[in-house]
């Protein structure tokens, strides 16, 4: 069965949609699924993460039960590779009190051998908003 570049642009789609779900949810393994082994998240700017570091970060911040919505602005494939291009904001209950954030994200995503994609590199400050 041939994949048409539509059907790979709506899958890398569909995986930001799933990911919101499951952050919204607190699903942390699932989170987790969508990232690549060497995954390389920078959800601090100037600060990436990988590995199990970037595991006990993401685990720490859902725990807060943040709640997130997102919206796809631009999807470019090739091959197995996709880059996203992501508006998102934030609000979550902290200690210090409410918090609002956002951000334009910048995501690329491989895909795997069982036709999954997977975050490689997740950084949701890859562009200050627009004012």
């Amino acid at each position: 069965m041939t994949v048409t570049h539509e059907q790979l642009v709506d899958a890398a789609r569909e995986h930001g949609e799933r990911y919101v779900e499951a952050f919204n949810s607190g699903d942390v393994d699932t989170i987790n699924a969508m990232y690549t082994e060497d995954a390389i998240s920078v959800w601090e700017p100037g600060n990436p993460q990988t590995g199990q570091a970037r595991r006990d970060s993401l685990a720490e911040f859902i725990s807060q039960k943040p709640q997130m919505r997102a919206t796809l602005r631009e999807s470019h494939v090739t091959g197995d590779t996709a880059l996203l291009v992501v508006d998102w904001a934030i609000d979550v209950e902290t200690p210090e009190g409410a918090q609002h954030l956002e951000g334009v994200g910048l995501d690329v995503l491989r895909l795997g051998a069982d036709g999954q994609w997977r975050f490689a590199v997740d950084n949701p400050f890859g562009q200050s908003p627009a004012n």
